[in-house]
């Protein structure tokens, strides 16, 4: 009976010892799993790592390359705006300077006028031929530049309005009705388009 008893306990033994070193195997298994499954994590890590910092590489050059284009951009606009700038403002010294070209050239004739007759003055007595051609001459010339926009203001025996005219000194009016009107003028007033450019000087009655 303890025969039978001593054998079985040293079969038991020997069933857990064998557990044991299936056990110890199974756990070193796993182990070696986990640091496979790790290393393996690991490199998945390093990878995704190289990838990102790729992206970032990829999207700085991207960025690069747009602001490069940007500036490009920029510097092609800003070179336009100074060019338009530098032409503009020569056309408009252009323009200044050669204002008055078209009007000098519609006077040119009658300036030609006023030298005949400066001639005829020195080569003739005949004061009526004389007087006939400056009074053509003088009538041209109004009638130049009235072509150019200028008009005579006509003030005589005119209310007096401070807004067009100048009151040099008062006369005494001679009649009832020419009080407060203009009574003489010294100095033509002028419009330019409807623009007064000069006021009259003119005598007021009171």
């Amino acid at each position: 009976m303890f025969k039978n008893l001593k054998k079985k306990f040293k079969m038991n033994n020997e069933k857990t010892q064998e557990k044991g070193t299936d056990s110890i195997a199974d756990e070193q298994n796993s182990v070696d799993n986990n640091s496979h499954t790790n290393s393996t994590d690991q490199e998945s890590i390093t990878d995704d790592a190289a990838d990102s910092s790729d992206e970032i590489d990829e999207k700085s050059i991207s960025n690069a390359d747009e602001i490069r284009l940007l500036n490009e951009k920029y510097l092609r606009l800003y070179s336009d705006f100074e060019n338009f700038r530098k032409r503009t403002i020569k056309e408009r010294i252009d323009l200044t300077n050669t204002a008055g070209e078209a009007f000098f050239k519609a006077i040119l004739p009658v300036l030609d006028d006023f030298e005949r007759a400066k001639k005829s003055m020195e080569d003739s007595n005949d004061v009526a031929a004389i007087k006939e051609g400056i009074e053509l001459v003088q009538h041209k010339l109004k009638s130049t530049l009235q072509q150019k926009g200028l008009e005579e203001m006509i003030s005589i025996e005119q209310t007096f309005d401070p807004e067009i005219h100048e009151a040099i000194t008062q006369f005494p009016a001679p009649s009832q009705d020419l009080k407060g009107k203009v009574v003489d003028e010294l100095e033509k007033g002028y419009y330019l388009n409807g623009k007064v450019i000069r006021f009259a000087k003119v005598v007021v009655g009171n």
